[in-house]
């Protein structure tokens, strides 16, 4: 007998596992009086939720696509991914960049690294804001790294366009300004919740992800 072996598909050696909503660190009203419980609560168990299980409809969908050869298909089906994928991406960077202990400034590589790229902390956190406040319905104001200038950068994504995939910086930290993020406390106020926001900032975290992107 010859040593001729069957080769399944790539798509059907390793079976895909299923997107899941990320347990968050902290109880929903751990962030009050900043952000209070009832946002928390809709903003991780629904909305985010919503993004994760769409995103896995998505990607099922996708995956028939591409065994069917269906090209069309898989182009129409990419705004979907981009906008789920997005979501889920996005979010569960939030939670972890969020913390009933956080607040106040940054410390050691990550303040050097502020200073240097945005002059002082007073000047990076008006930019941030600023950008965050400035974006046009929804979207997200982010710190990122540019890895191939080794420096820290500020920017803005529309909807839940996550930042890595479309602008190529690695996200620190995201500032989440869709209005389910806030409205339910601060109405129409988009600058009451950023100035709030600051509060919880978990600097640690932003901090880790900044010594792991610099590896």
């Amino acid at each position: 007998r010859s040593g001729a072996k069957l080769v399944a598909p790539l798509g059907c050696l390793v079976p895909r596992q299923k997107h899941t909503l990320p347990d968050l660190p902290y109880d929903y009203g751990a962030l009050e009086p900043h952000i209070n419980a009832e946002i928390m609560q809709l903003h991780h168990s629904k909305h985010h939720a919503a993004y994760v299980n769409n995103l896995n409809v998505a990607e099922e969908k996708y995956k028939e696509a591409l065994a069917k050869g269906d090209v069309t298909a898989q182009v129409s089906l990419q705004p979907a991914l981009k906008f789920n994928g997005g979501g889920h991406i996005n979010h569960t960077i939030f939670w972890t960049n969020l913390s009933p202990n956080g607040g106040g400034e940054p410390k050691g590589e990550l303040m050097e690294a502020i200073k240097r790229d945005f002059g002082s902390f007073a000047n990076f956190k008006e930019k941030l804001t600023a950008v965050s406040v400035g974006v046009q319905g929804s979207g997200w104001g982010w710190l990122g790294y540019n890895k191939e200038q080794g420096r820290l950068q500020i920017a803005a994504c529309a909807n839940q366009d996550p930042l890595q995939g479309t602008t190529g910086l690695i996200p620190l930290l995201g500032i989440d300004v869709w209005e389910h993020a806030y409205y339910l406390q601060y109405k129409n106020v988009r600058p009451d919740y950023l100035k709030a926001i600051w509060n919880v900032i978990n600097w640690e975290n932003v901090s880790s992800r900044y010594a792991s992107c610099k590896k």
